[in-house]
């Protein structure tokens, strides 16, 4: 896994991710739209991030820089969010 990514597996909750994928992707550019999904499964919560930049071209930085793609028209990538066990280990 990409090391920018790792980084936001240290958020717990959707608003701090959001918070951290804004940061991240402020080096590209601004973030036009920004849909975060989250689901469990055996017990470890994923959050599934799709989002927008202002340009195709900064899109394609961002991609290439987090080693993502596309679903649709949207940049796609999915992060495991830090659960209390995750925290403690």
């Amino acid at each position: 896994m990409n090391n920018a990514l790792r980084k936001l597996e240290q958020c717990g909750d959707v608003g701090s991710l959001g918070s951290a994928v804004r940061t991240l992707c402020s080096e590209f550019g601004s973030v036009s739209r920004l849909d975060i999904l989250t689901m469990s499964d055996s017990g470890k919560r994923h959050a599934v991030c799709l989002l927008r930049l202002a340009s195709s071209e900064q899109e394609q930085d961002l991609m290439t820089k987090l080693g993502t793609g596309r679903f649709g028209e949207d940049l796609f990538f999915v992060v495991d969010l830090k659960t209390p066990d995750r925290a403690q280990a």
